[in-house]
């Protein structure tokens, strides 16, 4: 099973910019679905944004389109969150998570099998 390991957390200012990694080690990025969710305490995890491992597309939650890209690198084996003009409301603990389900069941939470640590992310206002 492959290990995820997030960084790139931390507290900015509204408007800032934050870029998240997550190193996977144990198996390749290249062979799975790569998503991002987040959390807030006492909220369910929501999807954030998915690297498919098929084509490599990315899809995005409306409330981070067009402020948020992901990416992955294979030869690095990491995948990427670009998150720009961030808002208060992005404060949470950010996870990304490994799986191989099929395009319909991307942004389902219980269909990945690997999640990282999390890492958290707080913005000021």
């Amino acid at each position: 099973q492959v290990q995820l390991v997030e960084s790139g957390g931390g507290l900015v200012q509204a408007g800032d910019s934050l870029r998240l990694s997550c190193e996977a080690s144990g198996g390749s990025v290249r062979n799975y679905n790569m998503g991002w969710f987040r959390q807030a305490p006492g909220k369910e995890r929501e999807f954030v944004a998915v690297v498919r491992r098929n084509g490599g597309f990315m899809y995005y939650a409306d409330s981070v389109k067009g402020r948020f890209t992901a990416s992955k690198d294979n030869a690095k084996n990491t995948v990427y969150l670009q998150m720009n003009d961030l808002k208060p409301e992005d404060k949470d603990v950010y996870y990304c998570a490994a799986g191989s389900q099929e395009m319909s069941a991307l942004r389902a939470s219980e269909k990945y099998t690997s999640w990282g640590q999390g890492t958290q992310v707080t913005v000021s206002s």
